[in-house]
């Protein structure tokens, strides 16, 4: 379950939080320096379009860091939105040694 203390933080957030204000770029420059679209880089920092594998190549070679490393970002933020729903999740799904058990009786 999550934690009800912390928020979820968005890749965007990290992105924006502590990358862009730092080096006092602007989403704009971001956007043309990584040759993308600048609704892309909006999106991604309003919290409302997820990373992509080309995104995060883009990323990783402007920051000077990896794609894996943006892509981490963005699943370890995909999963923490879905812990509300794990529960459920656990409850309706069965274990395949439930299953093969079935199967053997």
């Amino acid at each position: 379950m999550k934690d009800p203390r912390l928020a979820n933080v968005t890749v965007g957030e990290i992105l924006l939080e502590e990358y862009i204000k730092p080096l006092e770029l602007t989403s704009y420059g971001l956007a043309k320096a990584l040759r993308v679209p600048p609704m892309r880089v909006s999106l991604i920092l309003g919290g409302k379009r997820a990373i992509t594998p080309d995104t995060a190549m883009r990323l990783g070679a402007f920051f000077k860091t990896t794609a894996q490393y943006w892509l981490n970002l963005q699943t370890r933020c995909d999963l923490r939105a879905m812990e509300d729903q794990e529960h459920e999740i656990r409850r309706d799904i069965r274990p395949y040694t439930e299953v093969l058990e079935r199967r053997a009786a």
